[in-house]
């Protein structure tokens, strides 16, 4: 049977797409795209903003708070770039909907992907609890998603379980 495939944050798959032209390239994640295991996307280019551009963060609050209204996602120099967010969100759930997907594997303390953590928008690089828009917008419409850092604690102690049964097996004799 055929692995589900997930929502993959594109920039863990090595495409230059974070706010000012990297990525976060991790292998166990560029593997999951190489083999189709997964489909990339990345909400702030889906969104309309260019890449590079000004780093951006939810401020007074988090993704849930900008879906109600209560908040907005500013850049750096204080511009309101919440509808560009708003639209990313938006077209990743379309996504989401159109290939039946259930689960997102997302980039931590982004202002669209975070999961659990996030920027306080101070643009101090202090992490509070919280959700980014797109991971808010997915968890509301009953996506789960998982931040990258956690995927990968639940992969190596899965595979250190694994790995402490096969050192415990007995020989046969």
């Amino acid at each position: 049977m055929a692995k589900e495939k997930v929502l993959l944050s594109a920039c863990l798959a090595g495409i230059p797409c974070v706010y000012d032209g990297t990525n976060k390239f991790h292998p166990v994640f560029a593997r999951m795209h190489k083999r189709k295991e997964a489909l990339i996307f990345c909400p702030e280019v889906l969104g309309g903003l260019k890449i590079p551009h000004s780093p951006s963060e939810i401020v007074g609050g988090d993704g849930f708070d900008v879906l109600e209204g209560k908040t907005r996602v500013l850049s750096k120099e204080g511009k309101d770039v919440t509808a560009f967010f708003l639209k990313g969100a938006q077209r990743v759930l379309g996504l989401a909907k159109k290939y039946h997907m259930k689960r997102a594997l997302l980039k931590s303390k982004s202002p669209s992907c975070g999961c659990g953590w996030i920027f306080d928008g101070t643009f101090s690089k202090k992490l509070v609890p919280g959700y980014g828009l797109t991971a808010a917008l997915l968890k509301k419409n009953g996506i789960e998603v998982i931040s990258d850092v956690e995927y990968l604690e639940k992969r190596l102690a899965v595979r250190g379980c694994r790995l402490a049964q096969t050192k415990n097996r007995k020989p046969k004799t």
